[in-house]
This record gives structure tokens, C-alpha cells and sequence, in this order.
């Protein structure tokens, strides 16, 4: 058999010139940043190169395309207060969890999204993002649990007997960080299941 047809396919590459242009190698032509919220909204995958240095810089015209977004009329995803906590988080003891917590909800939303929108075309007469709200809720309440746990490791010893000349054990030895991975896996397969318990939701 051959290995082509199974082989993923290659992300099309975007090409960003100084003067802030960007072209589209697939079609050899000029996109906008309106094109490229298109083709994310499609599905098709692509990389955005500087054309001078060849640095990816794909995370920063993500970026750019959500700012755009979120300045048109009624396009808002981001409330002011997500943004503000989002903001303290940089430079934070925490700032190493806040990616995943952030890509496991939108996995559970992405996933969950058929049912919820199946449930609200179900629900006039009853609140239609009840079920929505209860599963943001649940994984809030899981995230938060954990960030009290992890905030920082040594407070676990505050309900303990403290000596009066010990010193604390510093928060970042790799035993500690392979006990945060775990406790991460424990947290996506509790979401999982959560999620899937969720699936015929009460109203």
C-alpha cells in the first residue's frame, strides 16, 4: 500500500513581507487577514514565515487576526475580565499551567458543541446554555482545585508542623514538574469523563 494517501497533509505557507503583506504560496497570491480567519474557519492549516529572517511567526498573525475579530461589532469572544486575569497570569508561578487548562477547555467546547447546539434548538421555554454554563462550570471548579494545589507546591506543608530553622524545599525540582504533568493527564481524563456524563445534561 502506498504511504501518500495516509501522509498528513502539508500546512500551506504564508509568506509575511515588510511591508506587512502577506502571500499565499498555495495560490501564489496576496491575502488579507480576513482571508487567513477564512481559512482557519475552513479548517485549512497554514504557517506564516517572515520572508526576510524565515522566523515562524504564526502564534503572533493568530494573534493579530483575533484582534481584528474582536474589534468588529458584536464579534466579541474575550470578556475584559478573561483578558485582565489572562494579562496577571504572565510572569506568574502559574503562567506554566494556564496554556493547557486553556486548550483542554477548548478541546471540551470543540467537542461538546453538536450536543450543546442540538440542546438549545431543544430548549426554548428552558434556559438553552444551562448545559453549556454547567459544563464551564465544572471545569473551572476542576482548574481551580488545582491551581490551589499547585499555588505555589511548598504552601502543602502550611497545614503542617513547620520547624522553626527548616527551609523550604524550592518549587521547581523536576519531581515536582513530572508530578504536575501527572496531575495534568488525571485532570484531562476527569474533563473526558465529565464530558461525556455530561452529554445528556439536565435542564
Amino acid at each position: 500500500m502506498s504511504d501518500t494517501n495516509s501522509k498528513p497533509k502539508e500546512p500551506i505557507e504564508i509568506k509575511k513581507y515588510a511591508n506587512r503583506r502577506l502571500y499565499n504560496t498555495g495560490t501564489s497570491t496576496y491575502v488579507t487577514l480576513e482571508d487567513l480567519a477564512a481559512m482557519v474557519k475552513n479548517g485549512e492549516d497554514f504557517v506564516v514565515h517572515d520572508a526576510k529572517s524565515g522566523e515562524d511567526i504564526t502564534r503572533s498573525v493568530l494573534t493579530q487576526i483575533i484582534f481584528e475579530q474582536e474589534n468588529k461589532e458584536g464579534q466579541n469572544l474575550l470578556p475584559a475580565t478573561f483578558l485582565r486575569q489572562l494579562i496577571r497570569f504572565y510572569g506568574d508561578s502559574m503562567q506554566m499551567l494556564v496554556p493547557r487548562y486553556l486548550e483542554v477547555s477548548i478541546e471540551s467546547l470543540t467537542r461538546e458543541q453538536e450536543k450543546f447546539r442540538r440542546q438549545m434548538a431543544q430548549a426554548f421555554g428552558v434556559s438553552p446554555f444551562g448545559a453549556l454554563e454547567d459544563q464551564v462550570r465544572r471545569n473551572m471548579e476542576m482548574f481551580e482545585r488545582a491551581f490551589a494545589m499547585f499555588t505555589p507546591f511548598a504552601r502543602r506543608e502550611d497545614q503542617g508542623e513547620a520547624a522553626p530553622g527548616a527551609t523550604e524545599k524550592p518549587a521547581g525540582k523536576p519531581g515536582d514538574i513530572d508530578e504536575l504533568k501527572r496531575q495534568l493527564d488525571e485532570m484531562q481524563k476527569k474533563i473526558d469523563r465529565l464530558t461525556d456524563k455530561g452529554g445528556g445534561g439536565q435542564s
